[in-house]
């Protein structure tokens, strides 16, 4: 029901490992679905499809979930989102002016 969008530096395959690594971790979902291109990921909260395909420099993530903007899923998959360095050198995560 909702959608985000990132761009990030990050080849696919690292972009569904940092999935794999932290989804399960923060939210309780695992993956039941996988592709070269996408997976999708499972869980009390909710479902939560990712489809990862690069373009020049950068590697166009798209997460649909099947929740509201306002649930606790979609909440942490836009944190997972900013995860993802945009740019060579990012570290990815809150910026300098948000909490740590």
């Amino acid at each position: 029901m909702a959608e985000y969008q990132r761009k990030t530096v990050l080849a696919p395959g690292e972009v569904l490992g940092k999935a794999d690594e932290l989804l399960p971790e923060w939210i309780g979902l695992s993956r039941s679905k996988a592709s070269s291109h996408g997976a999708t990921f499972s869980g009390t909260e909710g479902t939560v499809t990712l489809s990862v395909h690069r373009h020049g420099p950068h590697t166009d993530v798209l997460a649909s979930t099947d929740r509201f903007r306002t649930s606790r899923m979609d909440y942490e998959i836009r944190k997972f989102l900013t995860e993802l360095p945009y740019e060579p050198g990012d570290r990815g995560g809150s910026g300098s002016g948000d909490p740590s």
